[in-house]
């Protein structure tokens, strides 16, 4: 395993995390999904990232325990918060009342003292920006979180925190979550560019693309049994992707991984980490020996040609 920083920050982060949306806590049992998280340890993974809405909170408890079994010093833990955890009016966004509620029942469920990251899971436009910033450095200063993160902001929202940050003295967040994968490219424009000159990394989910850039989905065939495009939530999230333009890009992708002498997912998630700024990309995994896969794509790099390939397939 390698381990890259977060950001301008101290914390060091493996190059894939692990993660547990619509996986821990939902579609896998807690025996499988604990043997996942124990192969992830045993591989080097040092960054667990899970969320309060995952399961309504179900996810942050099976990754607790699965994770007792290892010294707390030696993992990072990431949690998020935003959504709705109940129907009040203040059981949902980025108030300095809900974080702090949900910071202490992300604390219990996950059956730990602090949480190493703790991160904004959207932006709320209803809440004053430096009275989030100011609950979250208030958490820092009590040691309930050490450091803070936002997910899915655009460039204008992450300078504007970065700046009030700066004016008021306060800790800055270090990192940022988006999606990010051969098929979603978004951030490459303005965010990567604009964390940079911040300071900030990306931890980026959907490096696989749902799956997508698996394999498993071929143009023409049925979507193989147990994969996350036959379950109720899954189907959701997995069916923008499954296009006959997209299956034959795959299948170009799938023809330069093996000229290249790795695997789809190899050439996927070292495709991902080419970018200094991308801290770590958090995979999904329902067995262990599919993260026993992707670590092997863990120091590839890509060379000038082949990225060249890749671009011509993807435009």
């Amino acid at each position: 395993m390698e381990y890259r920083k977060l950001g301008r920050s101290g914390l060091r982060v493996s190059e894939l995390g692990l993660g547990s949306w619509l996986t821990y806590g939902a579609s896998v049992d807690d025996e499988r999904a604990t043997a996942c998280i124990h192969k992830a340890y045993d591989l080097g993974i040092n960054f667990f990232d899970t969320a309060n809405v995952y399961g309504q909170g179900a996810a942050e408890v099976t990754v607790g325990k699965a994770l007792k079994s290892f010294s707390r010093e030696s993992y990072v833990l990431a949690t998020k918060v935003f959504f709705p955890m109940g129907g009040g009016p203040n059981d949902r966004g980025l108030s300095r009342k809900h974080i702090f509620e949900q910071c202490h029942a992300s604390l219990r469920r996950l059956g730990t003292e602090y949480i190493d990251l703790y991160q904004c899971h959207r932006y709320d436009t209803s809440v004053p920006l430096e009275e989030t910033l100011r609950a979250l450095d208030d958490l820092t200063v009590q040691g309930k979180i050490l450091y803070s993160g936002v997910s899915e902001w655009i460039e204008e929202q992450i300078s504007e925190g970065i700046n009030i940050c700066e004016k008021y003295l306060m800790r800055p967040f270090i990192s940022n979550q988006p999606r990010y994968n051969m098929f979603q490219r978004e951030i490459e424009q303005t965010i990567i560019p604009a964390c940079q000159r911040k300071g900030i990394g990306q931890v980026v989910f959907s490096p696989l693309a749902q799956g997508l850039l698996t394999g498993k989905y071929r143009l023409g065939e049925p979507v193989p049994e147990g994969s996350r495009a036959t379950t109720q939530e899954g189907k959701v999230f997995i069916k923008r992707f499954l296009t006959d333009e997209n299956l034959l890009k795959v299948e170009s992708l799938k023809e330069l991984a093996k000229q290249a002498g790795l695997s789809l997912p190899e050439l996927a998630l070292a495709w991902v980490l080419r970018f200094d700024n991308i801290s770590s990309a958090i995979i999904g995994a329902s067995r262990p020996d599919q993260i026993e896969a992707n670590v092997k794509a863990v120091g590839v790099r890509l060379d000038t040609e082949l990225l060249e390939k890749i671009d011509q397939v993807l435009s």
